[in-house]
């Protein structure tokens, strides 16, 4: 077995990859590399979503940790991942660990591990925790346990309610009562997964679909992108609400649909968010966002003379800045947004809160607020698309883009060449195309965005063909 972390974690699909005995491996790993830099004294926090088996995966590595001699904070139902990474770092513990595979389709769980500063794993921890698998594997180490009903009744884990503390934090984050006395009419959709009725109970009046539960995720994905919102659009459109917001499966994602019930990508979400925390919170940082990422956030940070950094796709690169410059907001494509005064993390909830307070500051709506911004900036289109691909396919492509990247595309010269996550080819006015393998699905990624969605069309069928050749 060869155990790999992708962007945010190590994911499978439940009962060939992510079984209890490679989770045990995984677990073991994890507990050796606490004890090792002395973590260990300080306890574990575990988490758990809604997906199969979720549950009595994190009671397995409860009963690990235990077993190394590590005091276990066991959450006492499901919980959104940002509220297991405030609780890491409320409460001072070694690290986190959540059961999670967040937007990926029902079939797949995973292990997400929060270190003690409140955020995702950084790459050097994961690839130590690599190592430290491979070499156990190698080396016959045996997983050391403690049944979990004994565990419990000597108190070595300990069942608590992750939300207590982080309810608190969201509190002093966003101003709720401006947002209640507003009178913004909000549905929620969570997609089955673990944010559910959670935004409800920070702000009552607020209505929710979706919320029971349901491993299956409703037969699509837990992911907040247009194709898997459409009910909430039609709630939308249908008058009764202002605003739709959308949570991925454990809720670090956030996803919208605007006043008039069209999909509110991301970026938009980026741009208005960052917007509102300079213009009306006062607040100043530099600004990270990945390589797939809207140049709205480039126009904006230069308009308002901020520091603009520029990272692979995945939050634990974000998170890295996060802790070592003056980071005001951080984001990526696929709806992870992280902000400064908080943890070096995403967190689906509070932005979407966030939007409602810029949405309540100012009493507009999220179409109207981004409309007012690309009259500044400029207009931008922006559309992703996924294409299947297998693994032997995957690197004939890769190898054949690293030596002989195209000079032209679609007839156009390409200007720059980024190849730090994928290949980003940007041409001289700005508009650019991005290939991109997945890192936990064998799915080939395209974007692009353009100052029309016709060239962001054909910019996208020549990576097809591109990719194909």
């Amino acid at each position: 077995m060869q155990i790999k972390f992708g962007t945010d974690g190590w994911r499978g699909v439940i009962a060939r990859e992510f079984t209890f005995e490679n989770l045990s491996v995984v677990a073991q790993a994890t507990m050796d590399y606490l004890n090792r830099d002395g973590l260990g004294e300080k306890g574990l926090i575990i988490g758990y979503d809604r997906r199969f088996l979720s549950r009595d995966f994190a009671r397995r590595v409860a009963e690990i940790a235990v077993g190394n001699g590590i005091r276990v904070l066991l959450t006492d139902d499901y919980a959104p991942t940002p509220a297991i990474s405030w609780a890491v770092r409320e409460r001072g513990a070694g690290a986190g660990v959540m059961i999670t595979a967040s937007h990926n389709p029902p079939e797949y769980n995973g292990f997400k591990i929060k270190e003690a500063f409140g955020g995702s794993a950084r790459p050097v921890t994961t690839k130590l925790l690599e190592e430290i698998v491979a070499y156990n594997l190698a080396n016959g180490r045996r997983v050391i346990e403690c049944p979990y009903e004994e565990a419990r009744a000597n108190g070595l884990i300990e069942l608590f309610d992750p939300c207590v503390g982080y309810f608190r934090q969201i509190g002093r984050y966003v101003d709720l009562e401006l947002i209640a006395k507003s009178g913004i009419k909000a549905v929620v959709d969570p997609m089955f997964g673990a944010g559910s009725g959670f935004i409800p109970r920070l702000l009552t009046g607020v209505d929710e679909i979706h919320n029971v539960e349901n491993p299956l995720f409703g037969g699509q994905p837990p992911e907040p992108i247009a194709e898997h919102l459409k009910e909430l659009s039609a709630l939308v459109a249908g008058g009764k609400y202002q605003v739709g917001l959308a949570l991925d499966g454990d809720a670090d994602r956030i996803g919208a649909v605007d006043e008039n019930g069209v999909f509110f990508s991301s970026h938009c979400i980026f741009t208005v968010i960052l917007k509102h925390l300079i213009e009306h919170k006062r607040l100043q940082g530099g600004v990270v966002k990945t390589v797939s990422t809207t140049r709205m956030i480039d126009l904006l940070t230069e308009k308002y003379g901020l520091s603009l950094f520029e990272t692979p796709i995945g939050f634990k690169h974000i998170c890295e800045l996060m802790l070592s410059e003056d980071i005001l907001m951080g984001g990526e494509e696929s709806g992870g947004l992280g902000v400064k005064g908080h943890i070096p993390e995403r967190d689906g909830i509070l932005l979407g809160l966030l939007l409602l307070e810029a949405m309540a500051v100012s009493g507009k709506g999220l179409r109207r607020l981004l409309e007012e911004t690309m009259d500044e900036i400029g207009r931008f289109h922006y559309r992703r698309v996924d294409q299947r691909i297998e693994d032997n396919a995957k690197e004939q492509l890769i190898a054949r883009l690293r030596s002989q990247p195209p000079r032209m595309i679609n007839n156009r010269q390409v200007a720059t060449l980024n190849s730090s996550d994928g290949f980003k080819f940007t041409f001289e006015n700005g508009d650019w195309l991005l290939i991109r393998p997945s890192g936990t699905e064998p799915v080939l990624r395209l974007y692009s965005e353009a100052g029309s969605s016709d060239e962001v069309d054909r910019l996208l069928q020549a990576a097809a063909i591109l990719a194909k050749s």
